[in-house]
C-alpha cells in the first residue's frame, strides 16, 4: 500500500466520524450552545477568559499534541504498522475523542473545575484525594519527561533552542496586541506567522549551543514563570501561533508525500512479541497514548480549555475534531518511518537519537520532494517537535498547580492561596526528576500512568453521566476496555521491573495499580450503594 492511500483513507474515516459519531456523543451530553460557560460567568481575566474559537484550538491542539503522538506512533512500528494504524483510528474515534469531549463537557458544567472535583461530588471525598494525587504524580512524570526530552533535542539540534527562544517573546507580543491593544486578529496573525518564519531563520543561522544540564535547568525556570503567568499573555498566543507551525509541517508533509508517494516498505505485522516492547497485548496501548487516547487530555479540558470555552456549542470542534486532528497527526508520525525497510528504520532511530529525530528525517524527506533542501527541512521539523514538546511543558506545569490547590484547599490553606508555593511544588519534583533520570526510564512509567488516567477520567464522567440518568454505553465500554489494558500493562511492567530488579520501577507500578483499584471500588460504592438493611428480619 502507498502512505497516500493510506492518508487519504484515514483522512475520511476521521472526518466522517466527526460528523457522525461526534455529533451523537454532542446529543448524548445534552449540549446547549446558550447556556453562559464559566469563562464568562466567573471571568478573571487570568485563568479564566473567554477565547475565540480558532485561538482555543490552537491552545487545546497544541497542548495535547506534545511528543505523545510522534514518539509513541514511531515506537510502535516495530510490530507493525497495521497494529497502530487500526489502534489510532479506532482509539480516537471511540475512546479518545470520547475521554476528550465528555471531560471538558463535565468540567463545563461543574464551573470549569477539574476531573478531581467531579469525583468528589459523585464519588466521595478519598475518591477526590486519591485522584489528585494520582494527577500530581502524572503531571510531575510529564514535566519531568519533557524537560529531559526538549533538554536533549536543543543539545541536539541547537536551532531549535534559538527558534523557540525568540517564539516565547514573538508569543507575548502578539498577546498584547490582540488582547489589550484589541489588533484585528487576521493582521496580527500575519504579523505572528511572519515574525516565527523569521524565528526560524535566526534559529538556522545563529543557534544557541548549551549543554541538556544547563538547558534543563533554564527550562524548569520557564515552566515555573510561565505557570504563574496571565493565560492570555503566553500560553493562549503561543500556542495558537505554534499550531499554524504544525498545520504548515503537516501540510508540507502532506504536499510531499502527494509528489513522492512512497510506498510502505516496512511489514504490516511483525509478530505478537518483539524483543525490546514485549507482548503486543497490551503493551502497544500504552506506548501509543496521545494519538489514540491519553490521559494528560482530560487535565487539559477540564484544566485549561474548560476555562477559556466561548459557547457549549465549540465543544466538540476543539475536544472531539482536535482528537481527530492529533489521530491523524499520529499517522502521518507512523508513514514517517513506515516507508522505511526495518534495516532502514533500526539504522536511522541510531543515527537520529530516537523517534523525534526519525520522524523529523522522514518529514524532511517527503519536503525535499517539493524543492526545499532536505537539511533545512529536518532541521524545521526539529523546530516544530521541541515547539510542541515546550508547550506540553509549561502546559502541563500550570495543570499541576491547579491540582496542587485543589488538593490543599481547605487542607492547608496557605498553599492552596498562593499559586507560586503550589508551582513550587510540582516544579521541585519535576527538577529531581529531570536532572538525576533519563527519558527512556522514565518514559515506560509516564505511559501507564498517562493511560491509567485516562481510564480513571473516564471512570468519573461515566458516573457522572449515570446519576444524571443518561445512557452511558459509550463511555463504559472504552472505560473497560482501557481499565483492563492499563492494569495488565501495569502486572507485565511489575514482573518485568521485578526481574531486572529495578525497584524504583516496580514499587512504583505496584502503587498505581492499587491506586487504580481503590478508585474502581469507591465508584461501584457509590454507582451500586448497599441497600438498607430490612430491621423487620430478625433471622
Amino acid at each position: 500500500m502507498s502512505l497516500l492511500t493510506l492518508l487519504f483513507i484515514s483522512g475520511v474515516i476521521f472526518l466522517v466520524a466527526y460528523y457522525t459519531y461526534g455529533t451523537f456523543v454532542e446529543k448524548k451530553l445534552n449540549v446547549e450552545p446558550d447556556r453562559q460557560t464559566p469563562a464568562h460567568e466567573m471571568y478573571d481575566g487570568v485563568d479564566y477568559v473567554p477565547a475565540r474559537k480558532p485561538v482555543l484550538l490552537g491552545h487545546h491542539f497544541a497542548t495535547i499534541a506534545g511528543g505523545g503522538p510522534i514518539v509513541g506512533p514511531v515506537t510502535a512500528v516495530l510490530f507493525g504498522w497495521i497494529p497502530a494504524v487500526l489502534w489510532i483510528i479506532v482509539g480516537s474515534i471511540f475512546v479518545g475523542g470520547v475521554h476528550d469531549y465528555t471531560a471538558l463537557q463535565a468540567s463545563i458544567r461543574h464551573k470549569a473545575q477539574s476531573i478531581g472535583t467531579i469525583i468528589k461530588a459523585y464519588i466521595g471525598d478519598r475518591g477526590q484525594v486519591l485522584f489528585l494525587i494520582f494527577s500530581i504524580a502524572t503531571l510531575i512524570l510529564i514535566v519531568g519527561v519533557f524537560v529531559i526530552l526538549v533538554a536533549g533535542t536543543f543539545e541536539a539540534v541547537p536551532q531549535a533552542a534559538t527558534a523557540s527562544v525568540m517564539f516565547l517573546g514573538v508569543a507575548i507580543l502578539f498577546g498584547i496586541l490582540v488582547n489589550q491593544i484589541r489588533m484585528n486578529l487576521f493582521g496580527a496573525s500575519i504579523l505572528g506567522i511572519g515574525a516565527m518564519l523569521l524565528s526560524v531563520w535566526v534559529g538556522l543561522n545563529y543557534p544557541i549551543q548549551l549543554s541538556a544540564t544547563v538547558w534543563s535547568l533554564i527550562l524548569i525556570g520557564y515552566a515555573y514563570i510561565a505557570s504563574v503567568l496571565p493565560v492570555w499573555l503566553l500560553l493562549q498566543p503561543r500556542d495558537y501561533l505554534n499550531s499554524f507551525l504544525l498545520y504548515g509541517m503537516m501540510a508540507g508533509a502532506a504536499l510531499g508525500i502527494l509528489i513522492a508517494n512512497p510506498t510502505l516498505e516496512f511489514p504490516g505485522y511483525t509478530g505478537f512479541y518483539h524483543a525490546e516492547l514485549g507482548f503486543l497485548f497490551p503493551i502497544l496501548f500504552i506506548t501509543i497514548a496521545c494519538g489514540a487516547i491519553s490521559g494528560f487530555h482530560s487535565l487539559v479540558s477540564s484544566g485549561t480549555t474548560a476555562k477559556q470555552l466561548d459557547s457549549e456549542r465549540n465543544g466538540k470542534f476543539i475536544a472531539y475534531g482536535g482528537m481527530l486532528i492529533e489521530g491523524f497527526l499520529a499517522i502521518i508520525a507512523v508513514g514517517s518511518v513506515a516507508y522505511l525497510t526495518q534495516e532502514q528504520l533500526a539504522m536511522t532511530m541510531s543515527d537520529m537519537g530516537g523517534a523525534i529525530g526519525a520522524f523529523a528525517a522522514g518529514i524532511g524527506y517527503f519536503m525535499s520532494h517539493w524543492g526545499i533542501d532536505q537539511t533545512t527541512a529536518v532541521s524545521f521539523t526539529s523546530l516544530v517537535a521541541s515547539a510542541f514538546l515546550l508547550t506540553s511543558l509549561d502546559s502541563a506545569t500550570r495543570l499541576g498547580r491547579y491540582a496542587v490547590q485543589e488538593l490543599t484547599e481547605g487542607r492547608a490553606p496557605v498553599i492552596s492561596r498562593n499559586m507560586h508555593m503550589a508551582t513550587f511544588v510540582v516544579v521541585l519534583g519535576a527538577a529531581g526528576l529531570a536532572l538525576t533520570g533519563t527519558a527512556n526510564t522514565v518514559w515506560p512509567l509516564f505511559g501507564s500512568a498517562n493511560q491509567m488516567l485516562g481510564a480513571i477520567a473516564l471512570l468519573a464522567v461515566t458516573v457522572w453521566l449515570t446519576k444524571l440518568g443518561v445512557k452511558s454505553l459509550f463511555t463504559i465500554i472504552p472505560m473497560v476496555f482501557m481499565f483492563f489494558v492499563t492494569l495488565g500493562a501495569l502486572i507485565v511492567l511489575m514482573s518485568k521491573h521485578f526481574v531486572e530488579q529495578n525497584w524504583f520501577l516496580m514499587i512504583s507500578a505496584f502503587v498505581l495499580f492499587v491506586l487504580c483499584l481503590f478508585l474502581v471500588v469507591e465508584a461501584w460504592r457509590h454507582l451500586f450503594p448497599p441497600k438498607d438493611k430490612d430491621q423487620t428480619i430478625k433471622v
